[in-house]
């Protein structure tokens, strides 16, 4: 993999680690490539030192190595999507690494059910877990879980999804991508795949979610730059390709004149593609596509001329989450985000890069 590839990450600190962020999307159809990780990882570039991040000795917990200790991970959504496939395998892959025996790691799933997640981890705290990774599925609703984690002194690393709590209090730091440049750069991919005019249908994901939140506000906020394109409708496709498709289908019959789609996950903006060419509509020439997320499977449409562009989340987050632990044991501080810098495709590179995408 070129160094080119590789995902960047700087270290939030201060005021910016007040910067709305929020997490990863749901995919429900699995993609072609294989689950195994494989791809740029997520890791720290170089970045001012942490002046007042948290450390050991601010929480007062105890001191553990977590090369041998029981490590926890509860993922929030089921694996049959792309995006949970290698950030569940990415956590597994760092693991044995770094050597962690296989009964050292547990793993839970929620299967998309908040309540399930709370009693997931506090049953990794139950079995021994000395260290958690949480996937979170929401922003809000997790703080039940983390008072126990808390009540054990057991530190907490949030991947993908920034909750509401508080870090250092109620969970160590966050990592994860900058939703809101996200939008930002799918505005500009779209402006520059149109030309600069065309009205646009924004397909949200799911509501009660910082990641909607984020990718419309930085998507609305960059469209003002391009006066040609006016958004004449916005509706929510949940984050999935069949109700995206859905949605999409509704948009033709009521905007027959629509002339480009953007999709706040890759699954919501290959729904879209299938609806149009049902429609007899010609995806990625009639109707401009842009979504978020590096799955192959939009990537690969990008390459094949039906796709426009994609901004990358990268979801492997496993090298980074137990660096940030061990760090956080060898008494370094750590700040409250980790934000990655992420990769993005279009019809210059995809061919050349699909291999990077997950």
């Amino acid at each position: 993999m070129s160094p080119t590839a590789t995902a960047r990450l700087v270290l939030v600190t201060g005021a910016a680690a007040a910067l709305a962020l929020a997490g990863c999307t749901s995919r429900e159809e699995a993609s072609s490539a294989p689950g195994n990780g494989a791809g740029p990882a997520a890791s720290a570039a170089s970045a001012a030192p942490v002046v007042d991040g948290c450390t050991i000795a601010k929480t007062g917990y105890p001191k553990v190595d977590p090369k041998t200790a029981i490590v926890g991970f509860s993922q929030s959504e089921k694996e049959a999507n792309p995006f949970r496939i290698a950030e569940t395998q990415s956590i597994k892959d760092e693991a044995r690494k770094l050597g962690i025996p296989e009964d050292h790691l547990l793993t839970t799933n929620a299967q998309s059910d908040l309540n399930k997640q709370v009693s997931d981890i506090k049953s990794l705290l139950d079995r021994g877990a000395q260290l958690l990774i949480v996937a979170p599925l929401n922003s809000d609703g997790l703080q039940p879980a983390f008072d126990a984690a808390k009540a054990k002194k057991v530190p907490v690393v949030t991947i993908d999804r920034q909750v509401s709590s508080k870090p250092c209090t109620d969970y160590l730091t966050f990592i994860g991508s900058n939703f809101v440049e996200q939008g930002h750069r799918a505005a500009a991919a779209l402006a520059k795949s149109t030309g600069g005019t065309g009205k646009v249908a924004i397909l949200l994901g799911s509501s009660g979610n910082n990641v909607t939140t984020d990718r419309t506000q930085g998507f609305k906020d960059e469209l003002k730059k391009t006066p040609g394109l006016s958004v004449v409708a916005e509706q929510t496709g949940e984050f999935d390709r069949s109700k995206g498709q859905q949605v999409t289908e509704q948009l033709i019959q009521s905007h027959p004149d629509l002339t480009a789609v953007y999709a706040e996950n890759d699954e919501m903006g290959i729904g879209a593609v299938n609806a149009l060419k049902t429609a007899g509509k010609n995806p990625g020439k009639d109707v401009k596509v842009v979504s978020v997320d590096g799955t192959r499977n939009a990537v690969q449409l990008i390459a094949d001329g039906s796709y426009n562009a994609v901004i990358e989340s990268n979801p492997r987050f496993g090298q980074l989450a137990f660096q940030t632990l061990q760090q956080f044991e060898d008494g370094k501080a750590i700040a409250p985000s980790i934000v990655i810098s992420d990769d993005a495709y279009d019809e210059s590179n995809a061919a050349q890069k699909v291999g990077n995408a997950f």
